[in-house]
């Protein structure tokens, strides 16, 4: 195995400057860090284990995760990725505090407060997107907190994001409809909240392509469910009362279950193409059913588990993310591949 030292005698420079660059510590000319990393690279230098978990311990480091709540099923999932990954982090003395808020500002600034009572060391989050948010992602950030959303971005100074990338998922939504429909198409958007970045860039992407490349669809309406089943079957309900020509549906969020309960209450099943989100088992059921259309998976699991090995990786290594934006896959499932 590699040591520090061969890659110094290799590199021509100190063991202290080899240290410095591959644990980004203080400053090395940008000549001088490329040409380490390659001669690392090249040795296939591994960081001693041993000495990083004994470092990582004495830290005593937290994390805090807040996540919007899980009566969307989708996050169940973001949390099996954030425990999977907080197990990892136990054995590095390494604490996860989490917090699951409702889409409300004020319930999530008290959930940002509290963990920052907590004393953590950095803090990831899908941001609610309001002015307030951001201004406290910025706060944390000055005071030496970094912060990574996932899920749903906001503009800040926050060190990255994961998640899907929402304004080409909308545009394949929309690429979706297009070539599964024939003749005036008139869709209607069921949305969680015009407060969450990802379900409005969703909408902006759908509109983008359809405007550009589908003359033959347009929306009949756009109406938020708050991720709530119950408000999405009333919302469905009230939308084919008021424009019965309309023959799609398209949910960026959830409440799919119960918009797609208002669909079969109908007798529309069948006649109306429906296109949604994530593989949740509901969703999936629907989909066997044909019910659903297509849905767009978004690798919640990732979303969940990436962050936070991101952020312990800088608090631990001081390695800093290589990039800014980590976007999942975008998966299309349909009847036969679900």
């Amino acid at each position: 195995m590699a040591t520090m030292k061969e890659i110094a005698d290799l590199s021509g420079v100190s063991r202290g400057t080899v240290d410095r660059v591959l644990n980004h510590r203080g400053s090395v000319r940008p000549e001088t860090a490329k040409r380490v990393m390659e001669i690392a690279g090249q040795l296939n230098y591994q960081p001693n284990k041993a000495g990083l978990i004994l470092a990582a311990q004495k830290k005593n480091l937290k994390i805090g995760i807040i996540l919007f709540q899980d009566t969307n099923p989708f996050f169940r999932e973001v949390l099996e990725g954030v425990e999977a990954k907080a197990k990892e982090l136990a054995g590095y003395n390494c604490q996860v505090s989490i917090r699951q808020v409702p889409f409300d500002e004020s319930c999530q600034l008290e959930a940002m407060d509290s963990l920052f009572a907590e004393h953590i060391h950095g803090l990831v989050i899908s941001p609610y997107n309001a002015p307030c948010i951001a201004e406290k992602i910025n706060q944390f950030a000055e005071l030496g907190i970094p912060v990574i959303t996932t899920n749903t971005d906001i503009p800040s100074r926050r060190m990255a994001y994961v998640g899907s990338n929402y304004y080409l998922s909308g545009q394949t939504a929309a690429g979706l409809l297009g070539r599964m429909s024939f003749g005036e198409t008139k869709v209607g958007i069921l949305t969680g909240s015009s407060h969450i970045l990802c379900h409005t860039e969703r909408i902006a992407g759908f509109q983008d392509i359809i405007r550009r490349r589908y003359p033959h669809i347009s929306i009949t309406g756009i109406l938020e469910n708050h991720d709530d089943d119950k408000e999405s079957y009333q919302q469905v309900k009230m939308l084919f009362t008021r424009r019965p020509d309309t023959n799609a549906l398209y949910f960026t969020a959830a409440g799919v279950y119960g918009g797609c309960q208002a669909v079969l209450s109908l007798g529309l099943s069948g006649k109306i193409k429906i296109f949604t989100y994530d593989n949740v088992e509901t969703t999936a059921e629907l989909v066997r059913n044909g019910v659903i259309t297509a849905t767009i998976c978004q690798q919640p699991f990732v979303q969940g588990y990436r962050p936070l090995e991101l952020l312990s990786r800088y608090l631990l290594e001081g390695a800093v993310p290589e990039q800014e934006f980590y976007y999942t896959d975008i998966d299309i499932r349909i009847r036969e591949n679900i």
